[in-house]
């Protein structure tokens, strides 16, 4: 359902987590994919992985705090000469991170509540002010996901019974869950939706 011309820009971190599942999604959808990590050897298994599969991606090193890494990757997604380019940002820390700090005692979960409430409101500002180029803005809130990184966890046959039974839909998320959101968003489907940060958590926010 994605526009064949779009250029997606995704900061992963391994190949099993959520970002890179977005990335094979959009790009078995119909767009060509930009792949972003700060380290080379992330990007380059990425891309040879998808383009194993057949799929058009092509990726560069960036570390977002450096210039010129921030200049190297806005130049390769504008090599790729698109008309409506889509710019996915995977921001660090998810919930599964808090749940094992709460399981460690080490009693992060109020600067995490900080930092993810600016990021919702982030989302709401950029909206309004980008609405009149016609660029919209949305944030994805995914709960707690199944991945590498939250292994840890999963390996707790009764924590992860609790989350089960904490959740409206009786199962922890998976990656692919994300992944067909993110889709739908980026297609002419989803051309009258901006300003939205959505859930994916097996239960309503409002529980």
């Amino acid at each position: 359902r994605c526009n064949p011309s779009l250029s997606l820009w995704v900061l992963l971190l391994t190949t099993r987590r959520i970002g890179f599942t977005i990335a094979r999604r959009l790009a078995q959808d119909g767009a060509h994919v930009v792949i972003s990590s700060r380290k080379q050897q992330n990007v380059d298994q990425a891309v040879n992985t998808l383009q194993g599969e057949g799929l058009s991606v092509t990726g560069t090193m960036c570390h977002v705090g450096k210039a010129e890494d921030r200049e190297r990757l806005v130049s390769t997604i504008l090599s790729v000469n698109v008309k409506a380019p889509a710019l996915l940002l995977r921001w660090g820390r998810g919930i599964e991170r808090v749940l094992l700090d709460i399981k460690q005692g080490s009693g992060k979960l109020g600067a995490y509540n900080v930092s993810k409430t600016a990021l919702l409101g982030l989302t709401k500002t950029l909206a309004v002010e980008l609405a009149p180029k016609n660029i919209r803005v949305n944030c994805l809130v995914p709960g707690f996901i199944k991945t590498d990184f939250s292994q840890v966890l999963t390996e707790d046959p009764d924590l992860e019974e609790y989350l089960k039974k904490l959740f409206g839909i009786q199962r922890v998320g998976k990656p692919e869950d994300c992944a067909g959101l993110v889709s739908f968003l980026c297609s002419p489907d989803a051309s009258y939706i901006t300003g939205e940060n959505i859930v994916v958590a097996g239960c309503s926010p409002h529980l």
